[in-house]
């Protein structure tokens, strides 16, 4: 079917009750380019439930527009695709029902032909809401692409091109490609089908054409397979990929991109990919860009990607719902593997008004739609049908996830199906009677244990209790996904030999340990952080905190104005934190030490930070105003020691532990050095310096020409900085946006976890030094920008755009 986008031309408001304007327009309609997340522009506000939503209040919102249908369309069939649309999307096309989706990350389709009025304009109206349905931010409205879908009545239909390559060695490569044609006419129609594999040259590695008739009302598939010689394989190092294209006759063509690789799992070699074994560095990410909101652009979705990898991470888990076709399509280009993921509830809701209340009727149609998404993409090695879900400590619940693990493997038998079960979860109704029998064994004792939440989750793991209850719900499993649970790695090893287990969601603050069970046993493939970028919602479950004066803990969520969970090895920036530079130090992918420092208001303050929450520490050796005050530095290395020099003084030297150390000393400025020994001899250093001079505003973009087209984004990164570029991380002021020219902002803000700032602000202040601002192309031509900040020259940039 040719494929058009459907993104321009939208009007989005939020919905009123018609009767309300009898009398005219109440609340206008705005205009707005898709992809459009509606929430995020809505004034955020406290209340005692909104902390999951990061305080942004729900609603439901209509969008609508206005688009004409030729003539000579009449007889075709016409589809328009909706990539995502939350929440409970409703669609009605020239005031008739055209159909609906409750579940807010699937792909669905809407037959539009029947609506149609050709050679005429023609109305599309779509209704979406979000409210109290969801444990993060969700934002709402239609946040993915959208696309027209027009194809003769005998055609392939979108999704139709299937490919496998179930068999593979270093002269060939059998790719199966299983193409649909369906035919909605009163006729029997015969056609050819041919088929071309082409390298990433535009070379045919491979050719065949088969004939096809389609029966009336029946579809037809047909399997070809296609011989590839020397073909190159993708991976995480190499990821090469191939395209095919399939025409039939010439009624209708369609092209897919995919990878040749194969996939093999066992308790003896963990996940091996082609034929090598693997570990999962890996990421849990939420769906929302940030700045953005849950808005998706291809470009927004890449750039994550591209910094994730960067970061040492080769595997994203996306949490909790099914992945984008665009982070998807980066994963494919950049290498990096992908566990994608169903649902976070079945049938026990987590939220008042959650799919759980959609779920048993929707559940195989939601399935059905994420395998066809993911089904040509080579980084899917794995589905997970879950996550925490209460459910899979019941037998109800173990036959609910044999019933999806089922479903999983007649659409796609390629790939492994996991479910990320929270062990202290699947028996929390019994958990007060373990508890209290925990507590006449152990003594006061499990006082102590329980006050650490992660503690508490590996004690709850490893007792018999979870090993009764879980033992069917990981038994229809290929792989054991256990969040917060590596207590059961050696346990496992023992009790059931033949499981292989992934940690799928871990404490970033135990990443040495885990990864050090990860390479000891070939039984587990990988580990999963929560998370790998920090996202909106959740509010301040990794924030920095300390007990306070009369002894106590704060809260796991922080009040309103917090608006991100704080926890992330990255920013919603994409500004690495230091946590992330420890775990590529952890994962062995860096030989220098990295130097962090505390925040020296803090020093001397019990911290009491979550089992999520890193050190309070910032890169920087900016202190201005703590001058002769304690400070404490914190050194990550692959070391046996740590000697730190400050100004050229040595300030001794210290053992490595768990791959850190810590420095006490006084703050003076200057420059802050750390070197890092292995066997006497020095192995690598980092070096700190301290900002002087006056402060200047310092204006970078990712790329200074971007395309018109495809989603594409401008990113320009606003930094505080002395005259060497050395931030100013201490120097915070607000930063003032003009954008001209052939663009607009998408976003503007900054890191900070806590404000009442908006994102669609021409002002916003920076943090640690740091701002971004995202411009989305409006056509060819330039994007000009000027940022102002008080006491600083004014910072500019032009970025080119350009026809795709």
């Amino acid at each position: 079917m040719i494929r058009t986008s459907f993104n321009e031309g939208w009007q989005v408001r939020p919905k009123v009750n018609p009767f309300a304007e009898l009398a005219g327009v109440v609340v206008p309609y705005q205009d707005v380019t898709l992809p459009h997340d509606a929430m995020i522009t809505q004034t955020r506000v406290p209340s005692e439930d909104g902390a999951a939503g990061a305080y942004f209040p729900g609603g439901v919102y209509e969008y609508r527009k206005t688009f004409f249908v030729p003539e000579e369309h009449r007889g075709k069939r016409i589809a328009i695709e909706f990539e995502g649309v939350y929440r409970d999307a409703t669609v009605h096309i020239n005031g008739d029902y055209a159909g609906q989706r409750p579940y807010g990350y699937s792909q669905f389709h809407i037959d539009a032909d029947r609506f149609l009025r050709f050679g005429q304009d023609n109305e599309i109206r779509v209704e979406a809401r979000a409210h109290q349905d969801s444990r993060w931010y969700t934002g709402a409205g239609i946040y993915r692409d959208t696309w027209l879908l027009v194809g003769e009545v005998v055609r392939i239909p979108s999704d139709g091109v299937r490919i496998t390559t179930p068999d593979i060695d270093a002269e060939r490569a059998v790719v199966e490609v299983a193409t649909t044609v369906v035919n909605d006419s009163i006729a029997i129609h015969t056609a050819d089908l041919v088929t071309e594999l082409r390298d990433a040259a535009g070379a045919v590695v491979a050719s065949g054409t088969s004939k096809v008739t389609v029966l009336p009302g029946q579809p037809a598939t047909v399997r070809q397979r296609l011989y590839v010689r020397d073909p190159l394989l993708w991976s995480v190092e190499a990821p090469a990929l191939y395209t095919c294209e399939v025409r039939l006759a010439d009624l209708d063509s369609e092209r897919v991109t995919f990878g040749i690789r194969s996939l093999r799992l066992d308790p003896q070699h963990g996940l091996r990919i082609n034929g090598e074994s693997v570990k999962l560095r890996g990421a849990c990410v939420h769906h929302d860009n940030g700045v953005l909101g849950a808005a998706t652009f291809a470009r927004a979705e890449e750039r994550r990607v591209r910094i994730l990898k960067e970061a040492g991470f080769n595997a994203i888990r996306i949490s909790h719902q099914p992945m984008s076709k665009a982070m998807l399509d980066a994963c494919d280009r950049l290498g990096m593997l992908v566990v994608d993921e169903t649902f976070d509830v079945w049938t026990s809701a987590k939220s008042p008004y959650d799919y759980s209340l959609n779920f048993p009727e929707w559940w195989e149609r939601d399935i059905e739609a994420m395998v066809a998404k993911d089904y040509n993409h080579p980084s899917v090695i794995m589905y997970s049908i879950g996550n925490e879900i209460p459910e899979t400590g019941t037998p109800s619940g173990a036959a609910w996830g044999r019933r999806l693990a089922e479903k999983v493997r007649a659409l796609d038998g390629t790939r492994y199906v996991t479910n990320a079960i929270n062990n202290m979860l699947a028996v929390m109704s019994e958990l007060g009677a373990f508890m209290q029998q925990a507590a006449e064994d152990e003594g006061a004792g499990i006082n102590t244990l329980m006050a650490d939440a992660g503690d508490a989750m590996n004690a709850v793991a490893v007792s018999d209790l979870v090993t009764e209850r879980t033992a069917e719900s990981y038994a229809v499993l290929d792989v054991a996904g256990m969040n917060y649970s590596d207590s059961r790695y050696a346990l496992d090893r023992e009790k059931f030999p033949d499981r292989i287990i992934l940690g799928t969601e871990t404490f970033p603050t135990r990443i040495d340990r885990n990864w050090a069970l990860v390479q000891q046993y070939s039984t587990v493939i990988g580990d999963f952080t929560w998370t790998g970028w920090d996202y909106l919602g959740e509010v301040g479950i990794g924030r920095p905190q300390y007990v306070s004066p009369d002894g106590e803990r704060p809260p796991h969520n922080a009040p309103y104005p917090h608006q991100t969970a704080d926890c992330g090895d990255i920013d919603i920036t994409g500004h690495r934190r230091p946590a992330s530079y420890y775990r590529e130090i952890v994962f062995g992918l860096r030989t220098e030490p990295y130097l962090a420092v505390r925040r020296p208001e803090h020093h001397g303050k019990t911290f009491a930070g979550s089992p999520w929450a890193w050190s309070d520490t910032l890169a920087s050796w900016t202190w201005p105003g703590h001058e002769g005050a304690p400070i404490t530095v914190e050194v990550y290395a692959a070391a046996d020691e740590i000697e730190l020099l400050l100004n050229g003084r040595s300030l001794g030297r210290q053992p490595v532990e768990r791959f850190r150390t810590a420095f006490e000393t006084t703050y003076e400025p200057g420059e802050l050095v750390a070197i890092a020994y292995r066997d006497g001899a020095e192995t690598g250093r980092d070096l700190l310096r301290s900002a002087t001079g006056p402060v200047r505003l310092r204006a970078e973009a990712d790329r200074l020409t971007i395309s018109a087209d495809g989603g594409d984004l401008a990113y320009v990164t606003l930094t505080l900085t002395d005259a060497d570029g050395i931030p100013y991380t201490s120097a915070d002021r607000p930063v003032r946006l003009e954008v001209s020219g052939t663009g607009v902002p998408a976003g503007f803000g900054s890191a900070c976890p806590s404000t009442e700032e908006r994102f669609d602000a021409a002002e916003r202040r920076t943090h640690d030094g740091r701002a971004l601002a995202v411009l989305r192309p409006t056509g060819p031509g330039k994007i000009h920008v000027i940022a102002t900040a008080p006491d600083c020259e004014p910072a500019e940039i032009v970025i080119s755009v350009e026809s795709a």
